[in-house]
């Protein structure tokens, strides 16, 4: 492997490109720069007429961007190399990633690409980009490929260190469309269909719904779907686009990020609050009392919902969910929980496999908040759930119910950690291998424990000592070197208890909880 093609493959991230694109952290310098997103970006131009059978004068690519401070000059660079390739490239603006998908199908555009550049919610010196076909996103082995072409371009040309493409992008023959306002009304459509009330036009009339947009990509929410619908989003805050993200981090699962909707639905007594990440493909909520949807909750209220159409159906989540979801899942809904490996996309593929194997499924869940629904391509979108949520809400709220019991079944664990135990040593694939094997190993031999053999990803163990019940999951980062620990316990104080079982296993290896 060439030095070139090792530094594009560094930016490769799972199903996602990612890279560090300004100066401004201590210790870590720029890899993605405006020549090797030139280069991505013809490389893409080449990926799509292989997938399409396509020339590539005959290739439409939209491109977007959230809120990052590198973008313009990001989607410059890429504009110049889509044109380089001999395709079209259509600029759409400030964007979420699934409406950049749905650039691909929808009718006032149908691209035949779709590039998102953004990073999702990591911190304002990184970008990357995430690539669609109407198809869906572009896979692992995708990526992989792709950078190994941008490489390729590179290393045959070397064209991109000797013109200043970034400045002719601006002026580059450049379509440009008003994406957003397209998926907004798309949106739109869905819900008033949904909830077909009497004022058909008006179906949010009498909510008060809130949303924090983390100053990312999904500001547009409040005034371009939920305003227009009737809905009174007054309140709402950081829905202005800036990537500093000078607030809080943009991110579902971020506590202070938590803390900020659910402090803006009570002090605004608002029926319903939305927070979503930096590029919308993500999302959490919160009930009126300022209760959290998330996690767990968000995977059950979102099944509930699909429960009525879709009843007995088989739900996929992550590794990580809880035996409260499961319960929730297969006792009070009547579906069928099938827990996968942790990844959004690891999580969509295996619904889509279940159901070309004929097990329906139509919701494919993560615990960070990532969600697809299978009426809805199968992709991750934290909008699409949020409607989905609140056409429960004003149908509900119409018929005199409460949104609130879709999930007052549902149960939590008493206690919950995760750990995230560094390796200490150059090989980490080899020595994360080991280490969970001899796991295996030593929870066999402990007494109260046992392996759930119904597992995908690393060792789960249940816990049942007389006085506490919970379980453990041992099992890989899928990116890093990391060896996540997740624990729960079903009562308080069992988790210390649990810890205290495992200590010494993995002190001898150098690993600390």
């Amino acid at each position: 492997m060439s030095d070139t093609e090792n530094q594009y493959l560094k930016l490769q991230n799972g199903s996602d490109i990612r890279g560090v694109a300004v100066e401004g952290v201590e210790g870590e310098s720029v890899n993605l720069t405006r020549e090797r997103m030139y280069y991505i970006a013809r490389s893409f131009v080449k990926s799509v007429c292989k997938k399409t059978g396509k020339e590539a004068g005959d290739i439409v690519v939209t491109i977007g961007h959230d809120s990052r401070i590198s973008a313009k000059e990001l989607k410059d660079a890429a504009v110049f190399g889509i044109l380089k390739e001999g395709a079209k490239p259509v600029y759409t603006g400030l964007s979420t990633t699934p409406a950049m998908f749905m650039s691909t199908v929808l009718p006032g555009i149908k691209s035949d690409g779709a590039m998102m550049l953004t990073a999702s919610h990591l911190p304002y010196n990184r970008n990357g980009a995430k690539l669609f076909t109407a198809n869906g996103g572009y896979e692992k082995t995708d990526i992989a490929e792709l950078l190994k072409d941008a490489a390729a371009f590179e290393e045959r040309d070397g064209e991109a260190g000797s013109v200043s493409f970034w400045e002719k992008g601006e002026g580059s023959p450049c379509g440009e469309y008003d994406l957003m306002k397209e998926y907004s009304a798309h949106l739109c459509d869905i819900i008033k269909k949904n909830v077909n009330a009497g004022d058909y036009d008006a179906p949010l009339k009498g909510l008060h719904i809130v949303v924090d947009a983390g100053n990312g990509a999904s500001g547009f929410f409040a005034p371009d779907v939920l305003k227009k619908l009737g809905a009174d989003v007054s309140g709402s805050r950081f829905l202005e686009p800036d990537g500093m993200f000078p607030n809080h981090q943009p991110n579902p699962e971020n506590k202070k990020a938590m803390e900020s909707i659910q402090s803006c639905v009570l002090e605004n007594k608002a029926d319903l609050g939305i927070i979503f990440d930096t590029d919308g493909d993500r999302a959490a909520a919160v009930f009126a009392d300022g209760s959290e949807i998330n996690r767990n909750a968000f995977i059950a209220i979102s099944a509930a919902i699909l429960a009525k159409d879709y009843p007995g159906t088989t739900v996929v989540t992550d590794s990580i969910t809880s035996d409260e979801l499961t319960d929730f899942l297969e006792n009070s809904l009547g579906m069928k929980h099938h827990r996968f490996k942790r990844g959004y996309r690891n999580v969509i593929n295996e619904a889509v496999r279940l159901n070309n194997e004929g097990i329906e499924t139509h919701l494919a869940m993560e615990t960070s908040g990532h969600g697809a629904v299978k009426e809805n391509y199968f992709l991750d979108d934290g909008a699409y759930l949020s409607v989905m949520l609140i056409c429960a809400l004003a149908s509900m709220r119409n018929e005199g119910g409460d949104v609130t019991d879709l999930i007052k079944d549902l149960k939590y664990p008493a206690e919950a950690t995760e750990f995230r135990m560094k390796i200490p040593a150059e090989d980490f694939a080899a020595f994360g291998e080991k280490t969970i094997g001899d796991f295996r190993s030593f929870c066999k031999e402990t007494e109260g424990f046992s392996i759930e053999e119904k597992n995908y990803e690393g060792v789960r163990v249940r816990v049942d000592t007389g006085d506490i019940h919970g379980w453990l999951l041992l099992r890989m980062s899928l990116h890093d070197p990391i060896l996540p620990l997740n624990v729960e316990s079903k009562e308080p104080g069992g988790l210390e208890k649990i810890l205290d079982m495992v200590r010494g296993f993995f002190k001898e290896r150098g690993l600390e909880l």
